[in-house]
This record gives C-alpha cells, structure tokens and sequence, in this order.
C-alpha cells in the first residue's frame, strides 16, 4: 500500500489571499526591473562567474579604502550604485529562491497524494465494474485512456506524480 497523504497542510483563504497580494506588491516594487533579455545577451552578459565577482569585490575594495588608486576612466558613483544594487538583487534572489523551493515541495507533495488517490479509485472503479455495478463501466473505460495495456504504447498520455 503506497503511503499517501504526505502533505495535508493547505493554506486556508486568507492566506492564500496574503501571498498573492505579497506577489502583486513585490511584482509593482520591482517593474523597473523588467529587462527581457535573449538567450544570447544572457550568454554575452551573464559571463560573471564567481571568480570575477572576487575581482569586481576586490575593485570596490580598493576603491572604497583606497580611492586615490581608482581608474580616472571608471564612473565611480555608477559603479558603486552597480555593486549595491548587486548585493540587493543577489540577496533578494536566494529569498525568492528559498520560497520557490518551499512552494515547489510542498506541491509535488500535493500532486503526489492526488495522484495516489486517483489510483486508489481507478481501483476501486475497476473493482466495481468487474462487479456490474451500474456506471462504473463507463467511467472506467473513461479513465482507462491514461493507462498503458500490456502490448500497447501510449505516447505521452501516461500520467506521472
């Protein structure tokens, strides 16, 4: 007997109602953040790995404790706005991260139990149809689509957790 119920906590309405109107604000609060690059300027843009943020961390170092030392050519207070807004953006991401995690689990657990209990009455369907209950035959030939029969394929209707 598969275990079922994993995840019987459910959010209740107002909660659900607190975590869009959080999504709407957070959504309003970052609009001027909507950059709609391709996949090609992420490849071109996006070349900062770990090692050059230790040199970019390295720079602003540099820079804040030994300013004299600082590139004529480089517009400090654009880099500076750059690093904090950096910093912010980077800590903003591991939050929505962390939440995107939470969510995600917590509904794979849901759409294991739901999918564990379909199971459970497509049984019990076949169970009653094999009894001539009346209805039953309908409903199982009905779902019987969604299950692959010995010695036939089916492609992509197979349903998974």
């Amino acid at each position: 007997m598969p275990i079922t119920n994993l995840n019987n906590k459910h959010l209740i309405a107002a909660k659900i109602t607190a975590a869009q109107t959080a999504l709407t604000a957070l959504e309003t609060a970052l609009v001027d953040l909507d950059f709609n690059l391709t996949a090609d300027d992420r490849q071109k843009y996006g070349s900062i790995n770990e090692q050059n943020k230790l040199v970019v961390n390295k720079v602003n170092d540099y820079y804040i404790n030994q300013p004299k030392l600082a590139s004529p050519e480089v517009d400090w207070a654009e880099f500076s706005r750059d690093f904090a807004s950096r910093k912010t953006l980077e800590a903003l991401l591991a939050r929505i991260d962390n939440l995107t995690t939470k969510v995600r689990n917590a509904k794979i657990l849901h759409d294991y139990d739901n999918y564990q209990a379909a199971l459970t009455d497509y049984a019990y369907t076949s169970y009653k149809a094999g009894s001539s209950a009346p209805n039953y035959e309908t409903k199982l030939n009905d779902l019987k689509q969604f299950f692959k029969s010995r010695g036939e394929s089916i492609t992509n209707t197979t349903p998974t957790p």
